[in-house]
């Protein structure tokens, strides 16, 4: 058994409102993997809560942290995440806290999380009332931008997330 044969692991976690408004997406990543070589597709796909809920409730990110422990996710392997900035901010917060840092991948799927978050380096949840008051700062390894994912935002959503887009940019 040599280092070239050591496949790494990949847990993915996918915010539940991105999994039903794709409801092909978690039967391509299972198809996708079936052919990888690179890297091994874990049989549990996380689908929980996304949105600031998912920041206010420890229980999703101990849920994550609870399959990196099951399925034997190391600091070689991956976690990727599928969501908005908010649940991107809390799944990378297990992942930095999980074995001093899990390799974490982000594929934001809101025009804010595209802008801001997903090429960020912020990891938080909130805890006793106050927001990210939990935190670290990581850096993925890879960001995947889809715009495929902004076509089921809610109109508004679109909008106001291009609105900010253009503030940010005014502003710099």
């Amino acid at each position: 058994f040599g280092l070239k044969d050591y496949k790494k692991k990949i847990l993915f976690v996918v915010d539940e409102s991105v999994s039903k408004a794709h409801e092909q997406l978690i039967p391509q990543i299972v198809q996708y993997f079936s052919n990888e070589e690179f890297a091994q597709l874990m049989p549990e796909i996380l689908v929980l809560a996304g949105g600031e809920p998912c920041k206010n409730d420890p229980r999703y990110y101990e849920e994550v942290i609870r399959a990196i422990n099951e399925h034997g996710i190391d600091r070689h392997s991956f976690v990727a995440c599928i969501g908005g900035g908010a649940f991107l901010d809390m799944v990378g917060y297990a992942a930095a806290i999980s074995h001093r840092g899990v390799k974490l991948i982000r594929i934001p799927t809101t025009v804010l999380s595209q802008n801001d978050s997903g090429v960020g380096v912020k990891n938080s949840v909130n805890y006793l009332g106050k927001k990210n008051f939990l935190g670290t700062f990581a850096p993925p390894v890879a960001v995947f931008n889809d715009f495929q994912f902004l076509a089921s935002l809610d109109p508004r959503d679109l909008r106001g997330g291009l609105a900010e887009a253009i503030k940010v940019a005014l502003i710099k």
